[in-house]
């Protein structure tokens, strides 16, 4: 069955995270993509431990559903390679440092005056009109700078950071709306346009609620380690054996929970009654709770929970997670034959579509795995061309 994307051509001239995530995406959707790497190939590669077989796992976890291909852009074969395939191709995403694309003679509007119909996503720290364009953006940096370390940690520590690298994979995502939002534009008026992502707006929508109290009273959000600024009780409880985390976020909600502690009475308590009344009283609700769920151990508490409709759940360690059944279930880990791995389990896709299911198809590829095969399908060189080619660019001691 064929992707949503099914004929579509990607072009990912972007390194490390951000805007592979994104091409990843395109390329699970259906879209053929072709990484387009240097002779020392994708920083990515070499970010590590841990390594299997002298492949990152980092690079794995970006890199599905594409073919790779080893272009030296500081040449001019190279150069004039990378333009071919620009302009065979309907989308092309780069995170290069600004004035980059325009030196190798692929700037935006050069490329277009060619082939009009061109979505060309750049993906960077601060975005391409900012006045701080010219720094470059890592996830940690971005994290910090956003706020988003600001409002994490407990409230007497230090700013901490999200454990995931949140700000880019969040930007891969805005990313990947915005060119698909993009595609459709095209579909009806037949014109490509400019995409312009910066890790730093998508890092500050998402401080979400966060960022809207401040809007709305002026007063900076507090850090409150595991606890909510505005619901109350929404954070993890110890029980008699393991932690379980709690989100009880209405009312009528407080009110089963009342139930299942065998306290009915708290839901009526003028200091708890509502959530605001909750959010002011939280230390006396604490401990109160604190006590009661102490009692009994975790499992035996969240049968009550769940039977009564209540949002709470285990603490999971990644382990356990990527090890669940139910994870299993939504193919949430799919394994996949990697050349030099062999069978390699990897993260699958959070995206399931009906009529055009996502495909995981290809292990990410070794470096310049495709140089051939692309010189040939895409560019028409003859086998001989791009087999000598191919092996002048990729071979081991280059890599």
């Amino acid at each position: 069955m064929p992707g949503a994307l099914d004929g579509i051509r990607v072009l990912d001239l972007s390194r490390v995270l951000a805007g592979p995530w994104c091409a990843m995406v395109l390329g699970d959707l259906g879209a053929d993509v072709i990484k387009l790497e240097s002779p020392e190939g994708d920083d990515i590669r070499h970010f590590g431990p841990p390594f299997k077989n002298g492949e990152s796992a980092y690079f794995q976890v970006t890199n599905r559903n594409k073919k790779s291909i080893v272009v030296d852009l500081k040449t001019e074969d190279g150069r004039q390679i990378a333009r071919a395939l620009a302009l065979r191709s309907d989308i092309i995403i780069e995170n290069l440092r600004q004035g980059a694309m325009e030196k190798y003679g692929l700037g935006k509007d050069e490329l277009r005056r060619k082939n009009p119909g061109l979505i060309y996503c750049a993906v960077s720290g601060y975005g391409r009109d900012s006045p701080m364009s010219e720094r470059a953006g890592y996830d940690f940096l971005i994290q910090a700078e956003s706020g988003i370390m600001n409002i994490i940690g407990e409230e007497d520590g230090p700013p901490m950071k999200v454990g995931a690298a949140i700000a880019d994979l969040v930007a891969g995502q805005d990313a990947v709306a915005a060119v698909l939002a993009a595609l459709y534009y095209r579909e009806k008026t037949g014109h490509g346009q400019d995409v312009d992502i910066a890790l730093l707006d998508s890092a500050i929508n998402l401080l979400g609620h966060q960022g809207a109290s401040y809007l709305m009273t002026g007063e900076p959000p507090r850090r409150l380690g595991n606890d909510h600024p505005s619901v109350v009780p929404y954070r993890p409880f110890e029980t008699a054996d393991h932690p379980l985390a709690l989100a009880i976020g209405a009312d009528r909600q407080f009110r089963k929970l009342a139930d299942v502690l065998d306290r009915a009475d708290m839901a009526d308590d003028p200091r708890f009654a509502t959530n605001a009344l909750r959010s002011e009283n939280r230390a006396a609700l604490y401990e109160i709770m604190e006590q009661i769920l102490k009692t009994r151990g975790r499992d035996d508490w969240l049968v009550d929970l769940h039977a009564m409709g209540l949002p709470a759940g285990q603490i999971r360690t990644v382990e356990q997670v990527l090890e669940a059944p139910e994870v299993a279930a939504r193919d949430m880990v799919v394994e996949v034959d990697h050349p030099t791995i062999g069978p390699e389990r990897i993260l699958g896709s959070s995206l399931k579509l009906s009529e055009t299911p996502v495909r995981i198809h290809t292990a990410p590829p070794t470096l310049g795995q495709h140089t051939a095969e692309i010189l040939e399908d895409v560019l028409e060189w003859n086998a001989a061309d791009a087999a000598t080619y191919a092996a002048g660019l990729a071979t081991p001691e280059k890599r």
